[in-house]
């Protein structure tokens, strides 16, 4: 039996270029949220996108992750400041979701910059979202703010 199952219903109306939709979450934990194809590959005019809702679980579920591995090296963070940038772009003709780079800032009272550096390499490895996107090249990015 898995730990959890989530999930989230969209509904599109319309061809692809002109058409919009909504996802909503079966939990309510937020509202009903429109998405376009413009939304997508232009400006977002309020709207968002897969690859928005993509960045938004890989770099919660990072943050967790990352503040598991610090725990684990006995280094529990006061805080961690996480930005997932995921990248849509055409690849051999077809729409692909290419990158997903991870920044992370974070407090850590008693840690040096190279040793939160290779923690944050780690925690990449064990975040469930970044296996998920196994397929797309992840980078990330971690500065200590400490001092």
């Amino acid at each position: 039996m898995p730990l959890a199952e989530r999930s989230a219903e969209a509904v599109w109306e319309g061809n692809l270029a002109k058409g919009s939709g909504t996802v909503t979450p079966a939990t309510g934990a937020f509202g009903t949220l429109p998405v376009s194809w413009a939304a997508r590959t232009e400006q977002p005019g309020g709207k968002t996108s897969p690859e928005e809702l993509a960045a938004a679980a890989h770099s919660s579920c990072y943050s967790m992750a990352f503040s598991a591995v610090l725990d684990q090296h006995g280094a529990p963070p006061e805080r961690l400041t996480v930005t997932a940038t995921v990248t849509f772009d055409e690849v051999d003709g077809k729409p692909t979701v290419t990158t997903s780079h991870l920044g992370v800032r974070g407090r850590v009272p008693g840690m040096d910059q190279d040793t939160f550096a290779e923690a944050a390499e780690e925690a990449a490895a064990f975040c469930p979202i970044s296996r998920l996107f196994a397929g797309a090249e992840i980078s990330v990015d971690a500065t200590l703010e400490n001092g």
